[in-house]
């Protein structure tokens, strides 16, 4: 492509500044940074100073000038007792720095005093955490079988035990001639015609369980027969689904009210900016995480190491917010590989990706704009991100471990036995009560009676 214009736009017929030096802000957290900003070591430490640190020298190179770095410890937030900006925002605003060579978040409140230009590193702060089990979140007892299959289940107990009672009223009636009322069974090993023992027959057959008592016809022990058939296959079934389920991971946590409502316990990397945004958020769901899940009253908040909330991440039930890029940095280097399945993201910072900010109404706007494009264009910004960035990793061994069974996967079934044993206190109690009752109104009848 040539260029045939006579002039050349400003900005470009400008953009060598031969040699003039540029003053430059960075944020660096760590004292150490400092040593390993171009040698891709700790890449998990001040990552996205690290990356425009050399998109920084890059641009400084094509502008044909020179620059001084001044470093501070916070990208800079608004004090209002003060009324003055802080960290890199204050270096800008005052005049000491003209580049901000550590990108930082888009806001409102900067938009008046910095001026942003291009996105240089795609990074987000997320909560990262592993799915919980199904059991956590569902009650994995009922999930076998559909709503439709559970009636057709109980249709089927009802109907046999009612076709069971009929044949054993028609077995009694023609074995003993009797048609106003059947005799006892003749041993206790024959059913007798009652609704409630056919009921706990099939209720029982359902559940694999045996019966002490056989019906005599041979009608009514084909309907046992197939009723037990048919329950068997149910059973094989519902065994079946109930292995998969308790080894599948829960979908349901999807959002960050989910996350809210879960029994995940919460930590956040203890970094200023997180410290900043978590103690301003107004947002309602935001507001009642950081109340409820973070901030404690009685003892330190959730703000942790980064390393200490990793760990809490590979033992479960634990969401982490910490940077993409390096909380997975730390994770594809200390976790196995089936531990690195199953791990989920939930935005929670309402803010887009950090941009490159310069002094507002800078005379080196247009031309700091275009280098960081042509940065972008030849695939220096997207080399950098790239070799600094460790992306989500993937997952290798998802069927290779198998998890134990714990307390909280049989919660349900405990609840029934708390609850039937409940129950059963209650009749029995109920039960005695109403036999004492019932032993003196005898008494009292035969006392009237003796007397009379």
């Amino acid at each position: 492509m040539i260029d045939l214009r006579t002039h050349k736009v400003t900005s470009v017929r400008r953009k060598d500044l031969h040699g003039h030096y540029l003053r430059a802000s960075m944020v660096i957290t760590n004292p150490d940074t400092l040593n390993h900003l171009t040698d891709y070591k700790d890449k998990h430490i001040d990552t996205i100073t690290k990356v425009n640190y050399i998109l920084t020298n890059c641009l400084v190179a094509y502008l044909g000038a020179e620059v001084n770095y001044t470093r501070v410890a916070t990208w800079g937030y608004y004090n209002t007792t003060t009324g003055m900006w802080d960290g890199m925002i204050g270096e800008l605003v005052h005049n000491t720095a003209d580049l901000g060579a550590s990108p930082l978040f888009f806001t409102t409140d900067r938009i008046a005093v910095i001026e942003y230009l291009a996105m240089t590193s795609e990074t987000r702060s997320k909560f990262i955490f592993r799915s919980p089990k199904l059991s956590y979140t569902e009650n994995v007892f009922v999930l076998p079988f559909d709503d439709k299959v559970w009636i057709c289940v109980i249709a089927v107990i009802i109907v046999s035990s009612v076709l069971l009672l009929v044949t054993l009223w028609a077995e009694w009636r023609i074995t003993n001639g009797d048609l106003d009322m059947p005799p006892a069974p003749p041993d206790s090993s024959t059913m007798a015609a009652s609704l409630r023992d056919t009921l706990l027959m099939m209720y029982g057959a359902s559940c694999q369980q045996g019966s002490a008592v056989l019906p005599r016809s041979c009608s009514a022990r084909t309907i046992t027969m197939l009723t037990f058939t048919v329950l068997m296959f149910l059973y094989a079934s519902y065994s079946a689904n109930i292995v998969a389920l308790l080894q599948s991971p829960s979908t349901k946590i999807q959002t960050l009210e989910d996350l809210l409502a879960s029994r995940l316990k919460f930590g956040v990397h203890d970094t200023v900016f997180n410290r900043h945004y978590f103690t301003h958020a107004t947002e309602p769901t935001r507001r009642a995480l950081y109340e409820q899940k973070i901030r404690r009253p009685y003892g330190p908040d959730a703000f942790i190491a980064l390393e200490q909330g990793i760990d809490r991440i590979r033992h479960g039930l634990y969401a982490f917010h910490v940077e993409q890029g390096v909380g997975y940095k730390v994770i594809s280097e200390t976790y196995q590989e089936d531990e690195k399945c199953g791990l989920q993201e939930i935005q929670y910072l309402q803010v887009i990706d950090p941009y490159y900010a310069i002094q507002k109404n800078s005379s080196y706007k247009e031309m700091v704009k275009i280098g960081l494009f042509r940065l972008n264009e030849h695939g220096i910004q997207y080399r950098e991100n790239d070799k600094l960035y460790t992306k989500k990793p993937t997952c290798s061994g998802g069927g290779g471990k198998f998890v134990p069974v714990s307390l909280v996967d049989v919660e349900p079934a405990v609840w029934i036995i708390l609850w039937g044993s409940g129950l059963a206190s209650g009749f029995f109690l109920t039960e005695r009560l109403y036999f004492r009752f019932l032993r003196r109104k005898v008494r009292q009848l035969v006392r009237r009676w003796q007397h009379n």
